[in-house]
């Protein structure tokens, strides 16, 4: 299995771990938005490392805002998409905002994005 479908998976069982909480604060449906557009884009990554990197730390910095608390199967799945990010190397250390969305969304996507 590549690395693009791998993610696909863990991303699959988060998102869907995720929309089964009665509780749909707005940080958790950012990171559930994130997690769809990541899915959805992650094949045509060059290097889906970075990516999945900056999700990591998108959902980090957003559940922290949010006061989110993951379950173990949820935070067991956030340890591997950083597994997996952790494969991008120093070099990718995103220096940019980690609570800005928009990071994940093309230009002409930009008047999609959900807001919350």
């Amino acid at each position: 299995m590549g690395m693009s479908e791998e993610v696909k998976t863990i991303i699959h069982e988060l998102y869907n771990l995720l929309k089964e909480r009665p509780d749909e604060t707005p940080e958790l449906l950012d990171i559930t938005d994130v997690l769809l557009q990541v899915y959805q884009k992650i094949d045509q990554e060059k290097y889906p490392e970075r990516l999945v990197n900056r999700l990591v730390n998108y959902i980090r910095n957003a559940s922290l805002k949010g006061r989110l608390h993951f379950s173990k199967k949820e935070e067991a799945l956030m340890i591997q998409l950083g597994s997996l990010g952790n494969k991008a190397g120093l070099n990718s250390i995103y220096q940019g905002d980690y609570s800005d969305k928009s990071q994940f969304y093309s230009y002409s996507e930009l008047s999609k994005m959900p807001r919350r």
